[in-house]
């Protein structure tokens, strides 16, 4: 037989083969639509730290609301936010006061707008009723906004005001933002956007092992291709239940097999397992293990090192003696580093990773330094 096409993907924002461990979060949006203007999860926020699956749920939102014919508007925080949405919403943009259409190079329309900052709130409003007016009975309007720590706090305050005065009116609508929780415990925190601390808050955290496992078995199998229990199990082991990493796990296994046997074998064996293993590890190192590190302060890394030193959870006192630092200076560093989902505390005076194979990339690091 031809070996079946890799169902595994390790890509940013594409859709896995099965959407595991995150079936509430779903339930709970399918129910805020259906029970109307005023249902709590009609406004989410979506936390979880890199490669926990937060543009994929993003996805799987999109969808539920388009099988209800919902207008889902989606978007990816960076300069000129709230004018992409002005945009992307109105059935018309050019239509409103302040809204100026923007010439292209050519001295050609682009259709985007360009919207005075004062009036962007109120522009938005607009843009999201006129669009609401040209839908059938029982549609609505669906926004998503991913990377919310990417935003100009200025959108994000003409958004939230915006959205605000759509759910005052029991406008049909419906919110979702996504972003790093550091970012959302800020928002959550802001002055200035005090509406989003009535927002269904969803952390995503590890998948249950055995919702892995299950998830493995059954997208390998179900395409003919044989894996025993044992290679099951180690393939299981080694995601540690983050999201990233079981697609990773699973895509490279899947690859070694076909690999080795040349497209024509229909069986993922221990080797093949191991083997994706390694790869999949180097593949975390690159795309989530370094963006991390190289986004933190000196002196976080260095707690990070200091904590690699060790097997198992590492004790706070021996972390601040490795660093040569009081306590209470080191301890700063613990709570950043646990509040951004990059460590954890499993007991009282201890700190662990929390992101698979960080301690190994940092070992990496500290070997070639």
């Amino acid at each position: 037989m031809t070996f079946p096409a890799n169902p595994f993907k390790p890509t940013a924002g594409v859709m896995p083969p099965v959407l595991i461990g995150r079936d509430m979060i779903c339930e709970d949006f399918s129910e805020g639509l259906d029970d109307g203007p005023g249902a709590p999860d009609r406004l989410m926020l979506i936390s979880g730290p890199r490669g926990s699956g937060k543009t994929v749920m993003l996805i799987e939102l999109r969808t539920i609301a388009e099988q209800r014919h919902w207008h889902v508007v989606d978007e990816t925080a960076s300069e000129g936010l709230c004018d992409r949405l002005i945009t992307q919403i109105a059935p018309d943009p050019g239509i409103f006061a302040g809204a100026t259409i923007k010439p292209s190079l050519m001295g050609a329309s682009l259709g985007e707008v360009s919207t005075a900052p004062a009036l962007r709130p109120s522009t938005l409003r607009d843009a999201m009723n006129a669009r609401l007016k040209t839908l059938g009975k029982n549609k609505g309007l669906l926004v998503t906004i991913d990377e919310i720590q990417d935003a100009d706090p200025s959108d994000i305050t003409a958004i939230a005001t915006a959205a605000q005065h759509m759910f005052r009116e029991n406008a049909n609508v419906a919110f979702v933002f996504a972003g790093l929780p550091q970012v959302i415990s800020d928002l959550l925190n802001a002055n200035v956007v005090t509406f989003l601390r009535r927002a269904s808050l969803k952390k995503l955290g590890d998948v249950p092992l055995d919702d892995v496992r299950e998830s493995f078995a059954s997208t390998i199998r179900g395409r003919n291709v044989a894996i025993d229990d044992a290679a099951l199990d180690e393939a299981t082991q080694a995601t540690e239940g983050y999201p990233y990493m079981i697609q990773l796990v699973g895509y490279h296994m899947w690859r070694a097999s076909r690999r080795r046997q040349s497209n024509t074998a229909d069986e993922i064996t221990m080797r093949d397992v191991r083997e994706g293993i390694i790869q999949a590890r180097a593949r975390l190192g690159e795309g989530v293990c370094a963006p991390v590190i190289d986004n933190l302060p000196e002196r976080a890394v260095d707690y990070l090192k200091a904590m690699a030193e060790d097997d198992d959870p590492s004790s706070t006192a021996q972390v601040a003696e490795r660093m040569n630092e009081t306590m209470d200076y080191a301890n700063q560093y613990r709570a950043k580093l646990i509040e951004k989902k990059i460590i954890n505390a499993p007991e009282r005076g201890k700190v662990d990773f929390a992101i698979p194979y960080l301690r190994e990339y940092l070992r990496t690091q500290l070997a070639s330094s």
